[in-house]
């Protein structure tokens, strides 16, 4: 596990929708990611039973259904960066890029193939 040099990063893709039927704005788009934010911690609450209350599930559905979660809270922010780019001209190629370097300086990911 130590021998990663030379390992390169592996870029993995999950695209989502550009919402086409709605005009969020940016604050009711934070309001939303807030309220998704929720749904996703209630869901994990469930799963560590930290709810207190009967969990009647399994593992393989609560797994799914934190899944299912974890892809609102992606949509919602992505939607929120759909936002900036429009109204405001965010080119957001150029932030991806630097937020893969600032990962690469904080050590969480190494030897990056720019």
């Amino acid at each position: 596990m130590n021998n990663l040099k030379g390992a390169f990063m592996k870029l993995k893709t999950i695209s989502l929708p550009e919402l086409n039927n709605l005009d969020p704005t940016l604050e009711s788009t934070f309001i939303k990611m807030g309220e998704e934010q929720g749904e996703l911690a209630e869901c994990i609450g469930k799963f560590r039973n930290l709810s207190g209350e009967n969990n009647d599930l399994d593992e393989v559905d609560i797994i799914k259904k934190t899944a299912k979660e974890l892809m609102d809270v992606a949509q919602t922010c992505v939607t929120m960066m759909f936002k900036l780019e429009e109204q405001y001209g965010i080119n957001l190629d150029e932030i991806r890029k630097e937020h893969i370097k600032k990962l690469e300086k904080r050590g969480y990911i190494k030897n990056i193939d720019k």
